[in-house]
């Protein structure tokens, strides 16, 4: 059984709801959510919209993770995701979601094909990403970076602001 780390955002219509379906949604599909980090609320990176809603999640799973990939896009297909991104002057733009699922780690694997990259390439640049991975697996080791998610939390350049927004309970959810 894999241990995998997903990253859940969202910035547009009921970003909590959504998460909390997504939450339940991967438990139901993917594999068993063990641990739940708080949710924060942070400024949209990259591009000026709404503030995002953010968290980490733990799983276990048998799946392998192009699976994972695949049924994480499907539950956000299901949930009305629309595209992430978009060209303009061929470079791309950043798009408010209803909701965003993000592989960042499965096992200590490393994968880079054109689909999928593992760990994910920017997690560590990312305090919206490091600061609730930080708070449910602080001493997760970088498979490629070689240092633990505290000290690439204490390290990251990102100064987004980023702040406690709610606390969770993973069993009212997974129980709906």
């Amino acid at each position: 059984m894999a241990k995998v780390y997903l990253s859940l955002g969202s910035n547009k219509g009921d970003r909590l709801d959504f998460l909390k379906s997504a939450i339940f949604e991967i438990h139901k599909n993917i594999g068993s959510v063990v641990f739940v980090s708080d949710v924060f609320e942070t400024e949209s990176w990259n591009y000026n919209d709404k503030d995002y809603l953010n968290l980490v999640l733990e799983m276990k799973t048998f799946l392998t993770p192009k699976q994972v990939l695949d049924k994480c896009r499907q539950i956000e297909m299901k949930l009305g995701r629309e595209n992430k991104t978009v060209l303009k002057n061929g470079k791309p733009i950043y798009l408010s979601r209803k909701i965003d699922i993000d592989i960042l780690f499965f096992d200590e694997i490393i994968l880079n094909t054109k689909e999928l990259k593992i760990p994910h390439n920017k997690l560590h640049l990312r305090n919206f990403v490091l600061k609730p991975l930080n708070q449910i697996s602080k001493d997760f080791i970088h498979p490629v970076l070689q240092k633990n998610i505290y000290t690439l939390y204490n390290r990251c350049e990102d100064k987004g602001k980023i702040k406690l927004y709610k606390k969770i309970n993973l069993e009212d959810i997974i129980i709906q």
